[in-house]
């Protein structure tokens, strides 16, 4: 092989290669904007869910569980604040866990939602059922704390998957619920606080 093959076989990947970088960035360009409405359309969905009665959800800042982007929310109905969402992360068995979760304005839990996780099927992804969130209803910051024994106190543990339900439990809700009252401490008048930059 000449020296003029191998620069004219270098020529072609070098064109090959820039024609498919090329490609993939039209097409990222083209399809990014419509990914972004679709998880926004789902982020809308999910937190209205959370709490069905609110007439207006609105962001009031963001902060950083394990190093990951997750936003906190104000819930109201006719203007008077009915509680908060926040969104969190728990570090668990073989994912990092991405939780919703909805408080009262006494900060108890009402309603918990898991977005995304890669947990072990059959074990780690029963943080799902209706069983394991609906456990959390009612729940204070002193009781998110996993046993191992059946509970009406605290968080039962999913058998086989104490990591996943720890860290739904311990890391993902407390860790964001501590979070949320730390951030709103002093704004909070069971009224309506402003909003944070974030």
């Amino acid at each position: 092989m000449t020296y003029k093959d191998i620069m004219k076989i270098t020529l072609n990947l070098v064109v090959l290669y820039l024609a498919g970088g090329l490609l993939l960035a039209a097409v990222y360009a083209k399809t990014a904007p419509i990914i972004y409405k679709k998880k926004e359309a789902e982020k809308k969905e999910a937190l209205q869910k959370l709490m069905p009665e609110a007439d207006d959800i609105v962001k009031l800042g963001d902060w950083e569980p394990h190093e990951k982007h997750a936003e906190y929310f104000v819930a109201r109905k006719d203007g008077e604040v009915l509680g908060y969402i926040v969104q969190t992360f728990g570090k668990g068995y073989s994912s990092y866990i991405d939780i919703l979760f909805s408080v009262d304005r006494d900060f108890k839990l009402r309603k918990l939602s898991v977005l995304s996780h890669a947990e072990t099927p059959g074990l780690g992804d029963e943080i799902e059922t209706e069983w394991f969130r609906s456990q959390f209803e009612g729940k204070d910051i002193e009781h998110l704390k996993v046993v191992k024994m059946e509970t009406d106190e605290y968080i039962q543990a999913i058998s086989g998957a104490t990591i996943s339900s720890r860290a739904v439990t311990e890391d993902g809700v407390k860790r964001g619920l501590e979070f949320l009252m730390e951030a709103l401490k002093g704004e909070v008048d069971h009224g309506a606080p402003a909003p944070r930059e974030g």
